[in-house]
C-alpha cells in the first residue's frame, strides 16, 4: 500500500522536474517557530531544504531527512551557496520515515509538514514525538480534510489529509501541552502547491505545481512536551 510514495517515486519525480527551491520556508513553520530560542531541530521530510535552511539561519542545527537523494543533494547545494557557516548547521540524512527511528527526547524542535507516510501515519507522528526533548516542540503541518481532495491515483493520499484534533489526541495529556490545534486557510502563488501540496518537493512532504493561484487549507499542531 502506498507503494507511490516509495523512494523510486519521488527520485523519479525530482528528475523530472527541474529545482523548485525559492528560499522561502513554509509560512506555518515561520509563524509558529519563529520565536522558539534555537538549539537542535530535526526536519522530517526537507525536500529541497527550504525549511531547514531557514532554521539554520536562524542558528538553529538541524538535522534534515528525506528519502530522496535528488532533493538532498539540491538542498546541500543551496545551503553552500549561503555559506559555510550556515551550511555546517545542517546535517542532510537520507532515509524513508516509514522506518527510520530519529534520536528519542533529543531534538528541541520536530517539524514535519504535508508527510506521505509510506505506511501508518500515527505510528510516524508516534516517533517524531517521541524524539522531541522535554521542554521541546513538535509542529505537525498538513492538509486539513476541507481542502481539495486526492483522487483516482492518489487516492493513497488521503494519508496527508488530517485534522489537528486527530493528532493532538494520540498525544499523552500527561505529557503535552496543545498550544496551537486548528485549521487555516492561505494563498498560495502558481508555484507554491501541487494537489495542494506546498512549493518544496519531496517524499516526506512537498510538490511542485504549475497553474493558477489556489487556496491551501492546512492543519496546524504545535505541541510542547512538558520538561
Amino acid at each position: 500500500m502506498f507503494e507511490e510514495f516509495g523512494k523510486a517515486y519521488w527520485e523519479e519525480r525530482y528528475r523530472g522536474h527541474a529545482a523548485a527551491y525559492d528560499g522561502r520556508p513554509n509560512p506555518q513553520l515561520v509563524a509558529e517557530a519563529g520565536e522558539l530560542a534555537p538549539g537542535t531541530a530535526l526536519d522530517a521530510g526537507c525536500g529541497e531544504g527550504a525549511d531547514a535552511i531557514w532554521l539554520a539561519s536562524r542558528g538553529w542545527r538541524v538535522t534534515a531527512v528525506d528519502i530522496a537523494g535528488t532533493a538532498l543533494h539540491r538542498a546541500r547545494e543551496h545551503a553552500e551557496t549561503l555559506g559555510a557557516d550556515l551550511a555546517s548547521r545542517v546535517d542532510w540524512v537520507q532515509a524513508d520515515l516509514t522506518d527510520w527511528t530519529p534520536t528519542e527526547e533529543h531534538f528541541d524542535l520536530v517539524s514535519t509538514h504535508y508527510v506521505h507516510p509510506a505506511a501508518s501515519r500515527e505510528a510516524l507522528f508516534h516517533r517524531l514525538a517521541a524524539s522531541v526533548a522535554p521542554g521541546g516542540t513538535l509542529l505537525i503541518v498538513g492538509h486539513h480534510p476541507s481542502g481539495p481532495q486526492p483522487t483516482g491515483s492518489h487516492a493513497s493520499a488521503l494519508q496527508v489529509h488530517f485534522t489537528a484534533e486527530e493528532i493532538a489526541a494520540g498525544l499523552d495529556p500527561g505529557r503535552w501541552d496543545i498550544a496551537v490545534a486548528e485549521a487555516r486557510t492561505r494563498s498560495a502563488t502558481a508555484h507554491e502547491g501541487h494537489d495542494g501540496h506546498e512549493h518544496h518537493e519531496g517524499h516526506e512532504g512537498h510538490e511542485g505545481h504549475e497553474g493558477h493561484g489556489i487556496t491551501i487549507h492546512d492543519t496546524v499542531l504545535r505541541a510542547r512536551k512538558r520538561p
